[in-house]
């Protein structure tokens, strides 16, 4: 299996200010975490919803090897207000994409920021509960929980099942877009020299 980087780049690191007892903060700015293999496409593009192309025609051709059928799913953009976070689910993406695709790609952060109209859409991630129920939601959620240490604000002692649909937004930081994303909108995150 090959090793992915999980040390947070300094650059990535949240402020204090976004973190309160009350969860992270919400502005129009949202991250979104992927890998360098989909950079250009995306700066050139924007995000599209239906996620990585490449990863679903991979599973596609894979499918119809053994007679089946693949139906590719609209998938929204997922974003958070945390660049931590985004990286935790950039270096989620190169574990996936690690399964069908050779080389080297590194976890990249891209800001996104959102107008008023495209701010209104911006949705808690509720559907992410299913995940957060299995053993890679316990690993994002021991990652949550270092962040609000690190951070010296109180984990979030939060019942999954019962959760408003809110905390999945302010103390979890999962959220989502049903819209594209156009390229403008989009900034890659990067170290200030």
């Amino acid at each position: 299996m090959r090793h992915f980087m999980t040390t947070l780049p300094l650059y990535l690191q949240d402020d204090k200010q976004g973190l309160t007892d009350k969860g992270f903060a919400i502005s129009n700015v949202w991250y979104h975490g992927t890998s360098s293999a989909l950079l250009p496409s995306i700066l050139e593009f924007g995000l599209k919803r239906s996620g990585d192309n490449e990863l679903n025609q991979a599973a596609q051709k894979t499918m119809a090897t053994i007679g089946n059928q693949f139906t590719p799913t609209q998938e929204p953009v997922f974003l958070t207000q945390s660049k931590e976070l985004a990286y935790y689910w950039a270096t989620q993406a190169i574990r996936d994409r690690s399964v069908r695709f050779e080389g080297e790609e590194e976890p990249v952060v891209l800001a996104v920021t959102l107008d008023e109209k495209l701010q209104a859409q911006v949705k808690p991630d509720v559907g992410a509960m299913s995940l957060l129920l299995m053993d890679s939601g316990e690993h994002f959620m021991a990652h949550l929980a270092s962040i609000y240490e690190q951070r010296g604000v109180p984990v979030p002692d939060i019942d999954l099942k019962q959760a408003d649909r809110m905390d999945f937004l302010t103390k979890l930081g999962m959220a989502y877009i049903n819209q594209n994303i156009d390229a403008k909108n989009i900034k890659l995150v990067s170290e200030v020299r």
